[in-house]
């Protein structure tokens, strides 16, 4: 029968808490800034890895070192871990309560450590107290919804934890557990062994939930213009290449407008480009003001932008650009410039994006030759 040595799990859990550390502190440095909690998450793992540490030590170091620093610093590495997430959800900690339930609940336990020594005490306090940081954890995660595999992964881990701590107090009453956490009792190793494999089960989701929101952004990035938010020119190609196919299948009429702000390099020479950057930004939150859910605005260089409307005749679409260029010309703060717009539909059976767009340049172009600030279309 292989025997399981109960000092040998909790250093093996330091070791990997440690190293899980380390994983997640390089996390940290290459991720982007806007990628929270990740520091809390790596510090958590680190006050894992010294907790288990000192718990190994015990009969060699001294009490205070090998229980009461351990029970310490157990609870504090999760909360730590629950406040990290919260912050990775973008949400506010409030932690002040649990710091005071966790200062609480260790100083009862150094009474029944040094004043009246009583294990079993507090083996249920502990096991409570992580109970109820799991309960939190849990929850919070339940409300953010579970739609990722990391997200289910972790909220698996939280509930696995909570109920092994949950059916440790509950046989607490049943089976003796000796005097100390190296009691080598067959219930005792399965919950010291589970316990220490959740903990590394943990902090492979956290990464796991890491790496998914690093995804998203550089997905995000990818398709969207780092300066306005707007589509990318390459999105745009894409959709409107995926839109003029459903179009042509649906016999439904598509409409592609290109606008291009008027004197927009005199405002860089004039204000500066931080401020031309902030026209552009500005442009932008006024044209999706005056787009459809379904409409997609991108930036294609520069002051030139292209805006796709879907199911839109032409009639329906010169409307819009008159709109948008009503309100551009409003000068109700400066610098502000005017806009050009060239406006087409895919009237044509065997229209192309290219075809498309070199259409509605063209109306750009006489736009401007006919005095610019205004609305023209082929």
């Amino acid at each position: 029968m292989i025997s399981i040595d109960p000092r040998t799990v909790i250093l093996l859990s330091g070791v990997m808490s440690a190293f899980m550390a380390i994983i997640m502190f390089s996390l940290k440095r290459n991720y982007p800034t806007s990628i929270r909690g990740l520091g809390e998450w790596a510090t958590s793992l680190v006050l894992v890895a010294v907790g288990s540490g000192l718990a190994f030590g015990l009969d060699v170091l001294p009490k205070l070192l090998s229980i009461t620093f351990p029970r310490l610093l157990f609870p504090a590495g999760l909360l730590l871990a629950y406040v990290g997430t919260q912050r990775f959800f973008g949400l506010t900690p409030r932690f002040k309560l649990w710091i005071a339930l966790i200062a609480g609940v260790v100083l009862v336990q150094v009474w029944f450590t040094f004043v009246q020594p009583h294990f079993l005490v507090r083996l249920a306090l502990s096991n409570a107290l992580g109970a109820c940081i799991f309960f939190a954890f849990a929850n919070m995660l339940r409300k953010q919804g579970l739609a990722t595999f990391a997200r289910r992964m972790t909220m698996g881990v939280m509930v696995t934890m909570l109920c092994v701590l949950l059916m440790r107090l509950v046989t607490l009453a049943i089976w003796p557990v000796g005097e100390d956490i190296f009691n080598t009792a067959p219930q005792h190793l399965v919950y010291v062994t589970s316990f220490s494999f959740l903990v590394v089960l943990l902090s492979v989701s956290l990464v796991l939930l890491a790496s998914e929101r690093l995804h998203t952004e550089v997905s995000y990035l990818a398709s969207h213009d780092s300066l306005t938010n707007a589509f990318t020119r390459r999105h745009m190609n894409e959709a409107c290449a995926m839109e003029l196919e459903r179009s042509v299948r649906h016999d439904h009429s598509m409409a592609v407008l290109i606008m291009d702000l008027d004197h927009f390099k005199l405002i860089n020479d004039t204000y500066g480009h931080q401020r031309g950057d902030q026209v552009l930004v500005d442009f932008v939150v006024k044209v999706n003001g005056f787009l459809r859910r379904p409409d997609q605005l991108a930036r294609f260089g520069g002051e030139e932008f292209v805006a796709m409307l879907p199911e839109t005749r032409l009639e329906e679409a010169l409307v819009v650009a008159e709109r948008i260029r009503a309100a551009c010309a409003l000068h109700s703060t400066e610098p502000n410039c005017t806009v050009s717009i060239g406006v087409t539909t895919n009237a044509q059976g065997n229209d192309t994006v290219d075809s498309l767009i070199a259409r509605a340049d063209a109306a750009v172009y006489r736009a401007k030759t006919l005095g610019r600030n205004r609305v023209e279309s082929a």
